[in-house]
């Protein structure tokens, strides 16, 4: 009878290669919604390394801008975790969503490339994109 030997997986490096395969796949949007693995979203969502869906929190923004169509520093601050070599940013249907200033600065010294495209775009992106990624997708305007 064979015998069956466990495999020890490095643990940084395969942490990071599961961390790579769970990016959940989006696959569709319109205005006001958002389909990642199959689930709708009718709110704007933050995608994190690990692969988990959670609500955008647009507030951090619109505190400082009046407006959640501008990411602020705040925002930046929330939605990056380290280990991100890029995020991913659907700027809305129509492109509407900007970053500020210090929101791009605070990225650029992290050393976490920025793509910004309108949100149909920002999916397709998304779902070819290699590595550690973040994603932050605004699903209206």
């Amino acid at each position: 009878m064979p015998t069956i030997s466990w495999i020890k997986y490095p643990d940084p490096e395969f942490k990071l290669f599961m961390r790579l395969r769970m990016k959940p796949k989006i696959n569709k949007t319109k205005f006001g919604s958002i389909t990642i693995a199959g689930e709708k979203y009718e709110n704007d969502i933050i995608i994190r390394l690990n692969g988990k869906v959670e609500k955008r929190r647009k507030k951090l923004s619109k505190q400082v801008y009046g407006t959640s169509h501008v990411v602020s520093l705040a925002e930046a601050q929330y939605v990056y975790e380290d280990g991100a070599a890029r995020i991913v940013i659907g700027a809305g249907q129509s492109g509407m969503l900007k970053l500020s200033d210090e929101a791009a600065d605070y990225f650029a010294k992290k050393k976490c490339d920025v793509e910004l495209y309108p949100t149909p775009e920002a999916i397709r992106c998304w779902n070819e994109a290699n590595g550690p990624a973040i994603g932050l997708f605004h699903i209206t305007c």
